[in-house]
């Protein structure tokens, strides 16, 4: 359970600190031949920070436990 402690630990801090994770994706806008046009689009997952401190609670709850 230690392990899973730590992790949900590290999740919190991280969930808290950044709000949430981020990406860039390439999209085709156009494909004709050897003319090709892209975009990059910027996506984003959004982590309330509710989630965060249930997270990093949990996690100091499980190392905290005896067993």
């Amino acid at each position: 359970m230690k392990p899973l402690g730590i992790l949900l630990i590290v999740l919190g801090l991280l969930g808290l600190v950044y709000g949430g994770l981020s990406w860039t994706s390439k999209d085709t806008i156009v494909d004709a031949g050897p003319i090709e046009i892209t975009t990059n689009k910027r996506e984003s997952l959004p982590i309330p920070p509710i989630a965060g401190a249930a997270a990093l609670v949990a996690g100091v709850v499980l190392l905290m436990k005896k067993s």
